[in-house]
């Protein structure tokens, strides 16, 4: 049986998204995070157009955006000393069950693993980001309208 070729990932900078990537990509967040999960926040931040914002995503089959992540990186670590977070992350309904979110996790370690990174995870899934080192830390909050926990990863 014929492995399957891993995907590629695309890694840009705001200053070098495309149009059109740009709006796959909100596509793709809109339809997961305010569709789907009906998150009550706005999804627009602003923090996607800072110099030091990572976009990670993996092309879909139809000129879609099959998988995606963001990297910020803050000035005033909310925890510890770490400065990277790694957030944002989606996978579209139909590329989900193939692994695409623990490969862009894997790269965002390959990435950044020297330094510490926290990030935000809803509750159901935190064990994805258990398995690249991430552990929780403080308690269970709401942000969105969804139970999340804070986890941290030491740096390597």
């Amino acid at each position: 049986m014929p492995l399957e070729p891993v995907p590629a990932i695309v890694q840009k900078s705001w200053s070098e998204l495309t149009t059109v990537e740009l709006y796959e990509i909100i596509k793709l967040r809109t339809d997961v995070f305010f569709v789907e999960q009906r998150v009550d926040e706005s999804e627009l931040d602003r923090r996607d157009r800072e110099a030091s914002t990572v976009h990670l995503w993996i092309p879909g089959e139809n000129g879609d955006v099959a998988a995606y992540l963001r990297v910020l990186r803050d000035e005033l670590a909310e925890y510890g000393d770490a400065h990277r977070l790694p957030g944002r992350v989606v996978v579209g309904a139909a590329y989900r069950g193939r692994g695409l979110a623990q490969l862009l996790l894997a790269r965002v370690v390959e990435l950044f693993g020297a330094e510490p990174m926290l990030l935000h995870s809803q509750s159901y899934i935190q064990s994805l980001y258990a398995a690249f080192g991430f552990v929780v830390v403080g308690d269970e909050f709401v942000e969105g309208g969804i139970p999340h926990r804070t986890m941290f990863r030491a740096s390597t």
